[in-house]
């Protein structure tokens, strides 16, 4: 018995290579792949047609067949692992539906390398696009919620440690900010997969007069990677969506991170409801975030697979190979998958979350987040120097502390009595104005420089974020929408070419 697919093998494939290596990667990547080495068979098919080198009914019939083909779906292509890949298991459905000869015509001037970079470029597009629709979905919710509550007062924390009041709005519109960026970098990464690498052949090219214009414009990108060699060899626009996709989990495993911590009863600032939450098998009061630690979770997830692709890719020559380009990007195709999911889990967790208003005030009140107000107030009111005021202030609250005193309950006497020990001279702070000072609220309004929680600005600027939103929404979708378009017109000059058969 010799090889299936080539006489240079006289020996068929050891069925250790078949069970390890070529059958689990015919299960994973033939039917996910069907579409688009449909769709790059087509547009080869017609631009050999018309660059004349398949004759007329011969293309027609081939035409007829992917049409056939197209119908019966990848389920009826019976997978043998001795044909090693999707490719050689498509080619020998085409050549038993069309015959050997018409079968086997519709590989000149092309190799499995520039078809599997097309179809790899093909599906990340795909991927990119569905990526950047979930994420732009999370990135509405979160500016709906914002606005909901922008005047919702709760202690912004540095160091995990309470630091100065904000707003529930103005935490969820710096979420959605950096979002946009995310999203920024996804968009662009489709923008730079825009190049069809097929005409490329093995990595140098084909002596026959193609035309790589017209497979470019039947499969929707604006033009060709312009250099056969690099078309066959690079990946990197598949590593480059990779790593704005790990980068966008870092921004959900923070945001998860926070929710995770202010969720308990010991911050309790966050409620989620039970639908989003898990048990326990034994301690039945259990009520589990199980959702955002899942988030939390596939963040190093994703960081793992950009990892494992990147190692994959370091030790290969700079050309086509199975490592560099078909085990490097499983790990692509696994990442996104993780991504769309959690991006919905995400836009879930943040549709769901409801702050605990009263809990948060509270706590912004009495936990000394409205310090630097105080010290603020001394600067203006008293020409205290920053530093002076500050000191003045961390001593008022160390006095507090010690007497276990909240932060409501510093009194312009505390103030102007530590003020006069720490610079020496009589400092005369309002009542008032340490009460207004001491008010959560009060220091968000007065918040106002630009980019700041003053409620009235986070307001106009998630007016502003949405706006941007949508413009990148309807970017999206006249990407999407050229894709479409692109596809449509293939169908039908494949359709046309295939009714010749009927004639």
């Amino acid at each position: 018995m010799e090889s299936k697919v080539s006489r240079r093998l006289q020996q068929p494939t050891a069925q250790e290579v078949c069970d390890h290596i070529y059958l689990p990667r015919l299960n994973r990547e033939f039917a996910s792949g069907f579409i688009y080495l449909t769709d790059i068979n087509a547009a080869h098919l017609l631009m050999l047609r018309k660059a004349g080198l398949v004759p007329t009914n011969v293309a027609a019939l081939l035409a007829r067949t992917l049409v056939k083909m197209q119908g019966d779906g990848p389920d009826a292509v019976t997978l043998d692992p001795q044909r090693e890949d999707a490719y050689f298991n498509y080619e020998a459905q085409l050549m038993s539906l069309a015959g050997s000869d018409v079968g086997g015509r519709l590989h000149v001037a092309r190799s499995r390398n520039d078809i599997l970079a097309t179809h790899d470029r093909l599906r990340a597009r795909d991927i990119g696009l569905n990526v950047l629709d979930a994420l732009n979905a999370a990135r509405e919710v979160a500016l709906s919620r914002a606005a909901a509550y922008a005047d919702v007062v709760m202690p912004g924390y540095t160091h995990l440690q309470s630091a100065q009041p904000i707003s529930y709005g103005h935490y969820l519109s710096a979420v959605a900010q950096a979002m946009a960026r995310d999203a920024g970098r996804i968009e662009q990464a489709i923008v730079n997969m825009d190049a069809s690498p097929l005409g490329a052949g093995a990595l140098a090219g084909t002596a026959f007069p193609i035309q790589r214009e017209e497979t470019a414009r039947l499969l929707g990108f604006s033009g060709c990677v312009e250099n056969s060699l690099d078309a066959v060899a690079s990946r990197d626009f598949a590593w480059e969506l990779m790593s704005a996709m790990t980068i966008a989990s870092l921004t959900w495993g923070r945001i998860a991170q926070d929710f995770y911590v202010w969720a308990t009863p010991e911050f309790g600032l966050i409620e989620f409801p039970d639908s989003v939450a898990g048990t326990s098998s034994i301690m039945p009061q259990k009520k589990n975030p199980v959702v955002v630690e899942y988030l939390k979770g596939k963040t190093s997830h994703l960081i793992g697979l950009l990892t494992a692709a990147m190692s994959a890719v370091k030790g290969t020559h700079f050309t086509h190979s199975g490592d560099g380009n078909r085990e490097s990007m499983r790990s692509f195709w696994e990442s996104a998958d993780e991504c769309l999911r959690c991006l919905v889990l995400f836009k879930l967790v943040i549709d769901s979350a409801r702050p605990a208003e009263a809990t948060m005030l509270h706590k912004a009140r009495t936990d000394f987040s409205t310090a630097t107000d105080l010290a603020d107030a001394l600067v203006r009111e008293s020409g205290l120097s920053f530093r002076e005021a500050h000191h003045v202030v961390g001593a008022v609250v160390r006095q507090a502390l010690d007497a276990s005193l909240p932060a409501s309950d510093i009194t312009a006497e505390m103030v102007n009595a530590a003020a006069t020990e720490q610079t020496g001279r009589p400092i005369c702070l309002s009542d008032q104005s340490v009460r207004l000072c001491l008010d959560p609220a009060y220091s968000l309004e007065s918040r106002s420089a630009k980019g700041g929680p003053a409620p009235s600005l986070v307001v106009l600027r998630i007016a502003q974020q949405r706006d941007e939103l949508h413009k990148a929404q309807e970017r999206a979708m006249r990407t999407r929408q050229m894709v479409a378009d692109s596809r449509t017109r293939l169908q039908c000059e494949l359709t046309e070419l295939a009714d010749l058969s009927a004639d």
